[in-house]
């Protein structure tokens, strides 16, 4: 009875239904701010790099759009390698909207990424493109846009070494924060804890001080932020603002 109540609350599909969803601890990650690139002044991207992660940022989110799967073209591999020559050390976490998948994932390994991450539904066959990434060095990821189900994770969740939740849909910077997001963290945050495996859960599109405590008490351990901290005058600021919301909702 009481799993099926929590099961209720959170709306969970069949697939999920046998997930103990509040008596399993949660797999402690530690908190991380990721701001987004794709927010930056490229014309001094190197240093903007430099600065958030002086700031206290600790992984730079590299958004790739090719047009195809999302209606925008952004960035490729020649820039993750010139981020890697300029001498950012910090973990790159590439976010790969392209479809196919699988043509870029040996680029940007070469190109210094830490994590690469997709989307299910450009891949024909997801779990060959996670394990493309793993044998390859690098961490790997799926990505879930705000109206894909999360079933396929019931298959190759010891593939995954991070979970991008998506608020908003993907194709453009600035959008506003979909709160269903929240429910989807819920849900994944039970997953992952069920598992038992340190699987990272990430948050990207509309994250915000007013925002960020809330979202981090659904689930979330990793924030990606681009407008909010790249149209600050005060990068630190911003962090440390963002960073105190996150730990008041641990005490709330």
């Amino acid at each position: 009875m009481a799993c099926r109540s929590a099961s209720d609350a959170l709306k969970l599909p069949p697939f999920a239904l046998s997930l103990n969803v509040t008596g399993k601890p949660r797999m402690k990650q530690n908190d991380i701010i990721a701001p987004s690139i794709l927010a930056a002044d490229f014309a001094r991207l190197g240093t903007e790099v430099d600065a958030v992660i002086d700031a206290g940022a600790e992984i730079i989110h590299f958004d790739v759009m090719d047009n195809h799967y999302v209606p925008n073209l952004t960035i490729g591999p020649l820039v993750c390698t010139a981020l890697r020559r300029y001498g950012v050390t910090a973990d790159i976490d590439v976010h790969l909207m392209v479809k196919p998948v699988d043509r870029l994932v040996g680029d940007f390994v070469a190109a210094g990424a830490t994590y690469i991450t997709f989307h299910p539904e450009a891949s024909e066959h997801i779990a060959r493109s996670l394990e493309l990434i793993q044998e390859n060095g690098c961490k790997s990821g799926l990505v879930f846009n705000p109206a894909t189900p999360l079933t396929c994770l019931d298959f190759i969740l010891d593939k995954v070494d991070m979970i991008l939740v998506m608020a908003v849909n993907p194709g453009f910077g600035g959008q506003s924060f979909i709160r269903g997001a929240l429910d989807k963290l819920r849900l994944v945050r039970a997953i992952i804890d069920r598992s038992g495996r340190p699987i990272r859960l990430e948050i990207d599109g509309g994250v915000k001080i007013d925002n960020i405590g809330e979202i981090a008490a659904a689930g979330a351990d990793t924030f990606v932020a681009g407008s909010a901290i790249f149209g600050a005058k005060d990068y630190a600021a911003i962090i440390a603002a963002m960073q105190l919301e996150i730990e008041k909702s641990k005490s709330a």
